[in-house]
């Protein structure tokens, strides 16, 4: 990695770090035609996606069956790790539940009242990489959140991968399908004679199944729109150089296209961050992955003049991992403002996050986090307001609701107010 100072960073420099489309507008057509395809001819077409893609013969779309004998099959000592981190990530998802309630507001009784979706649909990834903690991250907060029904689609292959449908299984599923990428999206979000259409779509993917999301959500609800992984550490002169850089090299293992940056007005905690990173890509299973990431133009070692430009970048990056490695964390969060999810301190690796911490790995990329946050109960559930006037209440509304009403042109507004203190009445 290149370590370079983000004062110098020419304007094209910066559109690659902060324009972080990782090729899904690109995808957008091929997406749309392949949403149409499952709309118009439902399974049919996710056979022969399933052959085109991933070079499967899919027999039973349905494979909820096999997701218990998965669970069987695992290993005792995984299966204890995948429940364990199902725990952390529903008690987490527990303290999030909002409470309905009720106050009196001089007469008018107001309140507010959650209900819980009734179908929803997670997508869970594979591909070159087995994630049963997507599973978890998606299906648990919704079925903690009460939702009836939960619909899981995961990439087909000749032998699915134990650990993510066990995984499936444990977090609660109700419904397991070997349907993956763009297809998966259309299907969930139109249903097909196989798969039932459900109310909303969550999960990552792909940048086709990113753009397939953005297609149907006319039709659907989705979460968001969510690119491939990316992390920005903040740090300074007490940070780890060989720890900062293990938190890069772990998030590049991702994807190629992953976006992993560090900020630091040390130059030389940079370079010795560059130097780590080439270093431990080396050591890692995937490091033609690691390398491809960290070679990338929207990743880098950058140095800055002083702490208060780094935060300056790391507020407008708006990564969607924020690790802040340095002496005053707390006070420095508080200045960045923006991140996905946030991680402080040398002992808070990001990958803590991705499967055990209990917070969830489904967050916003390209600088959404700016204005949305990460997955959570909340998206599974609608929130509705509940109003009780007594007559007397009403009354003493009644003059600026007629008034306004009339501002408005809207007359029989008003008259319904009025009718309420007709004579007799």
């Amino acid at each position: 990695m290149n370590v370079r100072a983000v004062a110098d960073l020419s304007p094209d420099e910066r559109a690659a770090l902060f324009d972080r489309d990782a090729g899904v507008d690109a995808a957008r057509e091929t997406a749309a035609d392949i949403v149409g395809r499952v709309r118009d001819e439902g399974d049919v077409a996710l056979r022969e996606f399933a052959e085109e893609f991933d070079g499967v013969s899919v027999g039973n779309i349905d494979v909820t069956d096999e997701a218990e004998r998965a669970y069987d099959r695992l290993d005792d000592d995984l299966r204890e790790h995948v429940e364990r981190a199902a725990a952390n990530v529903r008690e987490f998802h527990e303290a999030q539940l909002p409470e309905n309630w009720t106050r009196d507001f001089d007469g008018r009784e107001l309140g507010r009242r959650f209900r819980p979706l009734e179908r929803v649909g997670a997508y869970v990834p594979g591909g070159t990489a087995a994630y049963p903690s997507s599973a978890l991250m998606t299906v648990i907060p919704a079925k903690v959140a009460g939702v009836d029904h939960v619909a899981v689609a995961t990439p087909p292959a000749e032998n699915l991968n134990d650990a993510t449908l066990a995984a499936i299984h444990v977090a609660g599923a109700d419904a397991v399908f070997q349907v993956g990428g763009a297809q998966a999206v259309a299907a969930l979000a139109y249903g097909t004679e196989t798969v039932n259409r459900v109310q909303k779509i969550v999960g990552p993917g792909n940048r086709f199944v990113t753009a397939a999301k953005a297609e149907v959500r006319a039709d659907c609800e989705i979460d968001f729109l969510a690119g491939p992984s990316e992390v920005l550490v903040l740090a300074d002169a007490t940070a780890d150089p060989e720890v900062v850089a293990a938190d890069l090299v772990a998030q590049a293992e991702h994807d190629p296209n992953a976006s992993v940056v560090a900020v630091t007005p040390d130059e030389a905690l940079a370079a010795a961050v560059a130097d780590a990173c080439e270093a431990q890509a080396g050591e890692r299973d995937r490091a033609d992955t690691i390398r491809e990431a960290l070679d990338n133009d929207a990743s880098g070692v950058l140095t800055t003049r002083s702490m208060p430009e780094a935060v300056l970048f790391a507020s407008e990056y708006a990564a969607e991992h924020l690790s802040i490695q340095a002496e005053d964390d707390e006070d420095l969060l508080d200045r960045v403002g923006a991140g996905g999810s946030v991680f402080l301190g040398p002992y808070s690796p990001v990958a803590a996050g991705d499967y055990a911490a209990g917070p969830n790995h489904v967050l916003p990329t390209g600088g959404l986090a700016k204005t949305t946050g990460g997955l959570s109960v909340d998206h599974f559930l609608v929130s509705q307001t509940v109003q009780r006037l007594d007559r007397d209440a009403l009354d003493g509304i009644a003059d600026t609701v007629v008034a306004l009403a009339e501002a408005e042109g809207l007359e029989a507004h008003a008259e319904s107010v009025r009718k309420r203190f007709e004579d007799g009445d």
